[in-house]
């Protein structure tokens, strides 16, 4: 009887011995896959932070041209500006010059005869 419970005995400890690995197999098995859909969030969030990236990019190129237009187009205001009023100081002044010529002509004109008659 005595072998035949230490039969019984071993045999149970085998079975449970059995039992631990298989479930130590199950949970290295579980770990893997948990291991492997890790890693394909990880590939998943870095595709998607490029994505981010790459959109918030483009939003600051466009954010960025709209405000160099703007600050081109108010400097070209200006600049049409001041070039219209100088235009018209120009064109001021040469109606002034215009003015004293047409004055002064017939006086400018009986100098240089007199000049070129006492040569």
């Amino acid at each position: 009887m005595d072998s035949l419970n230490l039969c019984i005995m071993s045999s149970m400890a085998e079975s449970k011995v059995t039992g631990i690995i298989k479930s130590l197999n199950t949970l290295e098995d579980d770990l893997d896959s948990l291991n492997s859909k890790a890693g394909d969030m990880k590939k998943q969030f870095a595709i998607k932070a490029q994505s981010e990236i790459e959109g918030l990019l483009e939003k600051t190129r466009e954010m960025a041209t709209k405000e160099a237009e703007v600050l081109i187009n108010t400097s070209k205001e200006k600049a049409t500006a001041e070039s219209a009023k100088i235009t018209q100081d120009g064109e001021s002044k040469l109606s002034e010059i215009q003015s004293k010529i047409d004055a002064n002509f017939d006086e400018a004109v009986k100098h240089v005869v007199s000049t070129i008659l006492k040569a």
